[in-house]
């Protein structure tokens, strides 16, 4: 059994690229939001910037207030409102610096979709997916569209459907749908240019389904195609790519929820098409997609469903806590990579579901 463990953690630690040793790291609460907020979006912008976008503020199940947070000084220098409020949705950043927000929940499952443009400051209107979706994934593609997948839509249904949308002309058309209908599954790019779509669950309570199956999506033939299944069932967890082609999968739950929270991970290797079990997080953690973070010098920074950060340094055998506090576990935080080499992490919520307004950065 060591032998075996030993084995797993050699292959994670081989995966991240210039084996460096760790640098001393820590969190640092850095500012507060206007709006406290969660399942929200924080998008890296040009020059520094942070695009803080909708989510669901105190008292009210969705928000159109968006802030931006300015890395240099690590403050809000300008808020506003998109043209919808929106909680759940995606934004996906474009390499000409504009950002890309579909869908959500605001009450309706939105199949709308903006534009933000850093350089005017302000949001437009940039055409429909083909279905309202909230909770879905968005991936951006080599071929400069937008992969949505799964989500719910109207009458709380649980899509199997999947979409490709252009931003060059604001069209969205259906690709093959994905082989089960899934939410709070992720959505990973690989070296390749596949997707690897893994987790997630379908019905609520009693009804509940969690996945253990994992598909992949090839822009080529635009369809879905089965692949090995993960090693544990898991659904609200989040996924990486790492540095030498494979996908790392993270934390995430089982039925029982926050009562069920896992620690451990996966990797996924695509010329096999098969996952083996990786090196163990220090803390349980769910709801966190998208707050792990791949840094520029190939360490993993695990942001979220915790109330400690924790990272996995490059050549480092095991996951270590980095020193700082949220102050709860921010379930639905949000984070992105900063230019520095950190990151930015902001709101969520705790385990009596106040809202956070605050702004955590990680300095490397």
């Amino acid at each position: 059994m060591l032998r075996h463990t030993t084995l797993l953690a050699a292959a994670l630690t081989a995966s991240l690229c210039n084996h460096t040793p760790v640098p001393q790291s820590r969190v640092e609460m850095v500012g507060t939001m206007h709006v406290g907020r969660a399942a929200h979006t924080v998008t890296s912008l040009p020059g520094g910037q942070i695009l803080i976008a909708g989510g669901m503020p105190a008292g009210g199940n969705a928000t159109p207030s968006f802030e931006i947070f300015d890395s240099r000084r690590n403050a809000i220098v300008r808020s506003g409102d998109m043209l919808e409020s929106r909680a759940g949705h995606t934004a996906t950043a474009l390499p000409d610096g504009r950002v890309v927000i579909a869908g959500g929940y605001n009450g309706l499952y939105l199949a709308t979709v903006e534009l933000f443009d850093p350089r005017t400051g302000h949001f437009t209107s940039a055409g429909r997916m083909t279905v309202g979706r909230s909770g879905h994934t968005a991936t951006f593609l080599r071929d400069g569209t937008i992969l949505f997948t799964g989500g719910n839509g109207d009458g709380y249904t649980f899509l199997a459907s999947a979409e490709t949308y252009d931003p060059r002309t604001g069209r969205a058309q259906s690709v093959g749908s994905l082989g089960v209908a899934r939410e709070s599954h992720t959505a990973t790019p690989m070296r390749d240019g596949r997707v690897l779509i893994a987790g997630g669950h379908r019905g609520r309570h009693e009804a509940i389904v969690i996945y253990r199956q994992a598909e992949i999506y090839d822009p080529t033939t635009r369809r879905f195609t089965a692949t090995g299944a993960m090693n544990v069932a898991r659904h609200k967890h989040d996924a990486v790519g790492l540095s030498d082609g494979r996908v790392l999968i993270l934390g995430g739950s089982d039925n029982r929820d926050s009562r069920g929270r896992y620690t451990s991970t996966e990797i996924f290797d695509p010329s096999h098409g098969t996952f083996m079990l990786g090196v163990a997080m220090r803390s349980p953690r769910f709801k966190f997609r998208d707050t792990t973070v791949s840094l520029s010098n190939g360490g993993i920074l695990v942001a979220g469903g915790a109330r400690n950060a924790e990272l996995l340094g490059s050549g480092a055998p095991a996951f270590r806590n980095v020193p700082g506090d949220f102050g709860s576990d921010l379930s639905f935080a949000a984070s992105t990579p900063l230019a520095d080499g950190g990151a930015l992490i902001a709101g969520g919520y705790d385990e009596h579901g106040r809202k956070s307004a605050g702004v955590w950065r990680f300095y490397r």
